[in-house]
């Protein structure tokens, strides 16, 4: 949960090093549109605390500090219904209320300009449309389309990968209508390419086997550092056996998915790409 608030001192928001930055991307996998320290509370939590923020494609990443490489929190705000003026507060900072499908976040920034110039990135990016705020400056409505213009074309890139991979191929001994959602008719690298392109779709693929017959399943884990790992899921008759070390003998494809999320306690999320995900915010 969001809770406790931490005091940060006000700055105008700076790129992150080079080397984080880097980091950043690859952990992420999205393109950085705007960030800065915004105060987040979410409903039910009584206080405010303080987060370097970074808005990458339709997704808030909350950091601890601005200088961590690895984010603490992240949102999916794909689903954002609405969002209220800005208006100051008490003490000169700068509120609005996101509207999500699942409840409500409070952001906070230093001033009224920084808090219009967070909701209309924020609006931008997940209405596809630049805001028309008569407040806005030139220049900041000229970074928010060209925001819009990266945004456009990574969701046409996106909905291109989807219908290439379901289109390839028929999956073997099946069809398309019985299989898990996160099955993709892809080979063993396209898989890899799409979990590092698309990290808040999902980490888990079902593929075809490289001899076309039986299946394969490929995970990609962030522990300390981003890991991937292919597991073999062989057609036994009626059933699918995963090679572990000791076999797994499962009724269906459906199964075996379901069996690598409960074996993780939903660390393991199947892979499906589509422009509003049902993702939680995690707080």
């Amino acid at each position: 949960m969001l809770g406790g608030i931490r005091e940060q001192p006000a700055e105008t928001p700076q790129p992150a090093p080079r080397r984080i930055f880097q980091e950043r991307q690859r952990i992420t996998g999205l393109p950085l549109y705007f960030q800065g320290y915004l105060s987040v509370r979410h409903s039910g939590c009584q206080e405010f605390r303080v987060y370097w923020t970074e808005l990458r494609g339709t997704m808030l990443f909350f950091y601890d500090d601005k200088k961590a490489p690895t984010y603490s929190q992240k949102l999916d705000i794909s689903a954002l219904t609405s969002a209220t003026n800005v208006y100051p507060d008490e003490n000169g900072s700068a509120l609005f209320i996101l509207m999500l499908s699942n409840g409500e976040l409070e952001l906070k920034a230093n001033d009224c300009e920084c808090g219009k110039e967070w909701k209309g990135f924020i609006l931008t990016v997940t209405k596809l449309s630049v805001p028309p705020d008569a407040s806005l400056l030139p220049g900041q409505l000229t970074r928010m389309h060209e925001v819009l213009e990266k945004e456009k074309k990574r969701r046409i890139a996106l909905n291109d990968c989807s219908s290439t991979s379901l289109n390839r191929k028929s999956p073997p001994s099946s069809t398309l209508t019985t299989m898990p959602v996160c099955f993709y008719a892809v080979s063993r690298q396209e898989a890899i390419e799409m979990l590092e392109k698309n990290p808040s779709c999902g980490n888990l693929i079902l593929r075809p086997g490289s001899d076309s017959k039986n299946y394969a399943i490929t995970i990609r884990h962030e522990l300390v550092a981003p890991h991937l790992k292919h597991y073999k899921v062989r057609s036994k008759g009626a059933s699918y056996v995963i090679e572990l070390e000791r076999q797994v003998i499962l009724p269906s494809l459906q199964d075996v998915v379901s069996y690598f999320v409960t074996q993780t306690q939903g660390n393991l999320k199947p892979f499906v790409i589509q422009t509003r995900t049902a993702e939680d915010p995690v707080f």
